[in-house]
C-alpha cells in the first residue's frame, strides 16, 4: 500500500508538472535542431569506417559488424523505425537517428537473409578507439572510466517488431560475445531504457533494483543536473511503500534490461529523464568476470 504525507502532495504534484514541461521542452528543442544536425551528421556517412570485423552466420541470420556507409544508412533507418515512427510516433522527412557519436562506434546487426531486411542492432562503442561515450552525457561516469581493462559502451538496441522473440536477443548477445572476445573487453556499460515517466512506477522500480541489483559504492553513477528527475528523492522520502509493492516493480523492467540483470550486471543508482524519448535510462555495468556461468557457456564468451 502506498501511502503519501499530505504536507508534501503539493510540492509532488509540481514535481510532475516539472516533469511534463520538461519533457515537452525537450521535444520542442529536439525537434527544431534535429534536421539540421542530421544533414550535418548524413555528410559524414562517407567516413565511416568499420573498427572490428564480426561475421556470424546463424540459420536464417547473419551477425556481423557494419562495414560501410551503406550498411550503416541501413542500421540508421531501423533505429528511426523503432525510435521515432514506432514509440514516439513521429515521422520526419529524413528518416535517420543518426549522432556523432555513430562514427566513432561499431554497429552489431542482425540481418535477415530471405528478405535480406536488417531486424536487430547494437551500438558499440569500445574505449580501445573512443575516449568519447554516450552515457556521459547523461551521467558523471568517471568511476566507470577509472576501472582497469578495456570498458565497451552498448546503445541504441532496437530490435524491428515483427521479430521481438528470444532469438533475435539471443544472436545479437551472440554477436556481442564475439566482439567482446576479439577486443579483449572487460566492462560492458551504458543506459538502459524504460519507458516510463509516473514518478511513482520509478520510484517503485528504483528501490527495487536497488535492493536486488545495486552496484558496489565505487561503480555508482550520479546523473547530469539537466537529466535528473525533479524531486525523486523526496518523493521516495515521504512515501510508505509496502514489500510487495516494491518486489511488483519488477513487471516493470523491459526484456533487454531483465537479461543483463540475469548475466550478472549492476545498476549504478539513480535514473534520469530522458526527455526526447519520454523515458527513464538506468546507469548498468557488468564485468565479464562475473557473467553468469549459464550465458557463459550458452555463448561461448
Amino acid at each position: 500500500m502506498h501511502r503519501i504525507k499530505s504536507s508534501v502532495r503539493k510540492r509532488l504534484d509540481r514535481s510532475k508538472n516539472a516533469l511534463a514541461r520538461i519533457k515537452n521542452m525537450g521535444a520542442a528543442v529536439k525537434k527544431i535542431h534535429r534536421t539540421k544536425i542530421v544533414h550535418i551528421s548524413r555528410l559524414k556517412l562517407g567516413k565511416f569506417k568499420q573498427k572490428i570485423k564480426v561475421h556470424i552466420e546463424k540459420g536464417n541470420f547473419i551477425i556481423k559488424t557494419v562495414e560501410d556507409a551503406r550498411e550503416l544508412e541501413n542500421v540508421l533507418r531501423l533505429r528511426f523505425n523503432v525510435f521515432y515512427q514506432e514509440l514516439l510516433e513521429k515521422n520526419a522527412v529524413i528518416q535517420s537517428d543518426i549522432d556523432q557519436f555513430d562514427f566513432i562506434c561499431d554497429h552489431l546487426v542482425i540481418i535477415d537473409k530471405e528478405k535480406n531486411s536488417y531486424v536487430g542492432t547494437y551500438r558499440l562503442n569500445s574505449s580501445s578507439f573512443s575516449k568519447k561515450f554516450y552515457s556521459s552525457q547523461e551521467f558523471d561516469i568517471t568511476n566507470i572510466l577509472r576501472l582497469p581493462g578495456i570498458k565497451l559502451e552498448l546503445g541504441r538496441a532496437c530490435v524491428d517488431k515483427e521479430y521481438r522473440t528470444g532469438i533475435i536477443i539471443a544472436l545479437l548477445w551472440r554477436g556481442l560475445a564475439e566482439y567482446v572476445r576479439i577486443t579483449g573487453a572487460r566492462y560492458l556499460f551504458g543506459c538502459s531504457s524504460v519507458k516510463t515517466t509516473d514518478i511513482r512506477e520509478i520510484s517503485l522500480l528504483y528501490l527495487y533494483l536497488m535492493k536486488y541489483h545495486k552496484a558496489p559504492d565505487t561503480l555508482i553513477v550520479v546523473p547530469r543536473k539537466n537529466f535528473r528527475i525533479p524531486l525523486l528523492s523526496e518523493f521516495i522520502r515521504n512515501s510508505e511503500y509496502s514489500k510487495e509493492d516494491i518486489n511488483g516493480a519488477k513487471s516493470l523492467i523491459p526484456p533487454l534490461l531483465s537479461f543483463y540483470l540475469k548475466a550478472g550486471a549492476f545498476v549504478c543508482g539513480e535514473p534520469v529523464l530522458d526527455k526526447v524519448f519520454k523515458c527513464i535510462d538506468f546507469f548498468t555495468v557488468l564485468d565479464m568476470k562475473n557473467l553468469s556461468e549459464t550465458l557463459e557457456k550458452k555463448y561461448s564468451v
